[in-house]
């Protein structure tokens, strides 16, 4: 398979550049990925596909202000982190810019040195660790000194940073939001729990391959960089209890269905674990659990619009996509919605 069988023309003004007033009046563009056929909703009508028992899967990682402007101690030199990942203690792997200033043993500092950062190791595509030096607690610094790490294609400022986090983020990890879940309001949780709806939580704090691009024409090339996830025994007993009662199993958002086809790839079942994944899902990738899949309108030859082209089928997913932007849909993080299903009847 390569890159360019996953392209698609999208006008430039069709990406959102700032959220809606309300959460929940994106639109929802719905697939049936049996047969290709298309509806236009609004996402406030998500709840009325759902029945009493089904299971609705969301991923409650929370966003760091992981963006961090600083310089060095030596040259005074401008630096640009943003942090991913927490390797242990108080090492973290962050994309610096321009790397090439940021070598072994140089020290950036932030906010009069309210935080410093010592690089310790030098990696490939501007990655580096750091050792975090700091008095404190750490998120409470970066809540002083950071901002919030948006999309490189959104160039409005983000008056309420709230608004690039879930209402159910809690779990603090993630370098970016898994924006899916960016358009459920407490009010409609509510009414999915009123409908007897079970809300499953997972984690997978979102890493490096939010921001990466493919950059191979073969995309069997492409690594993916792994990221954090975690399962836990309240989930795994509800999901068991949906399966049981041969119930739907919604997933919102592609970082929850690598959670769970994560787990159910390596161990063949649904138990508690935690971890870190690369797992890359392509056209010819098998789901063992996901189904039904809450998404966003995709960048073109991202490894997400490959995800959800294994789910519903390329040719679906490519039309939907052509549909959606003849009836100017708003795309990618602050975009409307897409809920693929598998209905029959």
């Amino acid at each position: 398979m390569n890159l360019s069988d996953f392209d698609y023309d999208l006008p430039e003004d069709l990406i959102a550049q700032v959220p809606l007033s309300d959460r929940s009046s994106s639109r929802l563009l719905v697939l049936n990925k049996n047969n290709g056929e298309i509806e236009h909703k609004s996402f406030k009508d998500i709840v009325d596909y759902f029945e009493a028992g089904d299971a609705i899967v969301l991923n409650d990682t929370k966003v760091i202000p992981a963006r961090l402007i600083g310089e060095k101690t030596d040259t005074k030199a401008v630096i640009e982190l943003l942090l991913l990942k927490n390797v242990h203690d108080h090492c973290w792997e962050a994309l610096a810019r321009p790397a090439r200033r940021v070598k072994e043993g140089c020290v950036i500092s932030f906010g009069d040195n309210l935080l410093k950062a010592r690089c310790i190791s030098v990696g490939e595509e501007g990655i580096r660790t750091f050792e975090l030096i700091y008095d404190g607690i750490l998120y409470e610094i970066l809540d002083q000194l950071g901002t919030m790490p948006l999309p490189p294609y959104i160039h409005e400022k983000l008056e309420d940073q709230s608004r690039y986090q879930t209402v159910y983020a809690k779990n603090i990890g993630s370098a970016a939001a898994p924006t899916a879940g960016l358009h459920f309001t407490d009010e409609v949780l509510k009414k999915l729990k009123d409908k007897n709806v079970r809300v499953v939580y997972v984690t997978l704090h979102v890493g490096l391959g939010t921001f990466r691009p493919v950059n191979t024409e073969n995309i069997l090339e492409h690594h993916m960089h792994s990221e954090y996830y975690e399962l836990k025994e309240e989930a795994v007993q509800l999901l068991k209890q949906t399966q049981y009662e041969n119930k739907k199993i919604v997933v919102v958002g592609t970082t929850s269905v690598r959670v769970l086809e994560t787990v159910m790839t390596k161990y063949g079942k649904l138990i508690p674990c935690s971890g870190f994944t690369d797992i890359f899902i392509y056209p010819g990738y098998e789901f063992k659990i996901v189904d039904h899949l809450i998404t966003n309108f995709h960048l073109p030859k991202s490894t997400l619009l490959m995800l959800v082209s294994a789910l519903a089928g390329r040719e679906n997913i490519l039309k939907a996509y052509q549909v959606a932007i003849e009836n100017h849909y708003r795309f990618f993080s602050f975009g409307d919605s897409m809920f693929i299903t598998n209905k029959k009847e």
